[in-house]
């Protein structure tokens, strides 16, 4: 993590839902850095506004208030065009389902953004092929989804994502269908991406194990930071955190 430079920048951000004369606040007035190479964790109960936040700084989502900078970049400043040139181009996305195409092997579908983007077949296939021997799928190139653990198949996702080569990763409670082993296996690649790759990872999660890989942990309560901690200042045991 270098703490010299931030990549991510939310101030003031709040989202609102309006039904009829209520206001519905999922995220309140959040200010928060993030930096490059960082591996930020984000904890919170169900509807906290753990996903929201997510939306906002993937570029998925418009706040009601307040900026998210990406880059120096505000993207509430961006037409639709530019936000999805951002999306495709410097952030990639990990979600608890895996997200596979089930009809396509692991090649295929790791290659299927790069052809989106552009690239030629070829080159799309040696891409693939890098990524996928990286995270240890060297010898399941042709396989399907069907014929893959859940921890192979988390990795054929995250492979997807760091095919584009980008700066920031956001993994949704990515090891919440996995085993204990096949889920620290998945941690330690993430981990990787951000020493290996100077990649800034930030994920939703409830897994004590990831939070031990974590340089910080974000505490989300109602819509608002509660806290920011760095992992160090922490005593974290399994079934709980002090």
């Amino acid at each position: 993590m270098n703490r010299d430079e931030i990549i991510i920048s939310c101030r003031n951000l709040s989202k609102v839902y309006r039904m009829r004369d209520l206001e519905v606040y999922a995220l309140r007035d959040i200010d928060l850095d993030i930096y490059q190479a960082e591996y930020l964790s984000v904890m919170g109960p169900s509807g906290s506004g753990k996903s929201t936040l997510f939306n906002m700084i993937g570029a998925l989502d418009q706040p009601s208030a307040g900026s998210v900078t990406i880059g120096g970049v505000d993207l509430t400043k961006q037409s639709s065009l530019e936000l999805a040139y951002i999306r495709n181009r410097h952030i990639g996305y990990i979600f608890q389902a895996f997200n596979l195409i089930q009809s396509l092997t692991a090649l295929r579908n790791v290659m299927l953004p790069l052809v989106f983007s552009g690239l030629d077949t070829p080159s799309a296939e040696s891409r693939a092929t890098e990524v996928l021997e990286e995270v240890g799928l060297g010898d399941r190139l042709h396989h399907r989804p069907s014929e893959l653990s859940g921890g192979q198949q988390q990795r054929v996702a995250i492979a997807r994502a760091l095919s584009m080569e980008p700066t920031i990763m956001l993994a949704d409670e990515p090891t919440a269908n996995l085993d204990l082993h096949t889920g620290e296996e998945i941690i330690n690649t993430l981990r990787k991406l951000c020493d290996n790759h100077g990649v800034t990872v930030i994920t939703a999660t409830h897994d004590h194990n990831m939070l031990d890989k974590s340089d910080r942990i974000l505490w989300i309560k109602d819509g608002q930071k509660d806290r920011l901690e760095d992992r160090a200042d922490l005593d974290i045991r399994v079934g709980r955190v002090e």
